[in-house]
């Protein structure tokens, strides 16, 4: 039986709403369960639909889709949430993952990536585009003071360490598991530890964490 995906998708603009709506619901896997005109209805809204997915706008007024994203996932840490936008700004982005978002699609994303991207967030997978998010990071990491967090970082195993900072400059799996000589599934376990012991919720807050942690550096 086929998991279906429930999606909200938050945008001021009618029509990006409903093209948006409409491209998701023709997925057998996904159904559009509600559309929000705002960031505060955006985040009323997933506390009264409880959707997989939030597809949500950087510019909308009343509350902006940052300051969206920060209220869901800090009350709702299970739900995973997609910045959409039409600029394409470095800030943007890296704020975007700072306060919780799990990738950032621009908005003329095609029908097919756009489906890709929800699945793939609602599986665990990181929306990291590495033309666009290993750069950003890499550059903000050279404007920000990194912020050891030393009692977490002293969590982790040495091979855990490993892999979080191959996570960070944009390995795979399949990546980590061929430059570790290792299993994928063992990568996996890997992966899935690293994110309980350090309270993360995917691979990209992992990303970030690393580069804002120290653990790999600019350029590395």
């Amino acid at each position: 039986m086929t998991t279906i995906i429930r999606v909200l998708v938050a945008d001021d603009q009618t029509l990006i709403r409903e093209s948006f709506g409409i491209l998701l619901n023709a997925q057998p896997d996904i159904d559009v369960v509600g559309e929000a005109v705002n960031g505060e209805d955006a985040v009323r809204q997933v506390g009264e639909l409880s959707p997989d997915v939030v597809l949500m706008d950087i510019r909308m007024p009343v509350l902006d889709g940052l300051e969206a994203t920060l209220r869901i996932t800090e009350h709702n840490p299970d739900v995973k949430i997609i910045i959409l936008t039409t600029f394409d700004s470095d800030e943007y982005v890296y704020e975007a993952l700072r306060v919780g978002a799990s990738g950032f699609l621009l908005k003329d994303t095609s029908a097919h990536q756009l489906a890709d991207a929800v699945r793939t967030i609602t599986h665990g997978g990181a929306l990291l585009a590495p033309t666009v998010t290993k750069r950003l990071i890499e550059e903000f990491s050279r404007l920000h003071t990194p912020r050891r967090r030393n009692e977490r970082i002293a969590d982790l195993s040495e091979r855990e360490t490993e892999v979080l900072r191959l996570i960070a400059q944009g390995l795979s799996n399949s990546e980590l598991a061929t430059r570790l000589v290792i299993a994928e599934q063992t990568v996996k376990t890997h992966v899935s530890r690293i994110l309980v012991k350090l309270g993360l919720r995917d691979r990209t807050q992992a990303a970030v964490f690393a580069y804002e942690a120290g653990l790999v550096v600019a350029g590395q």
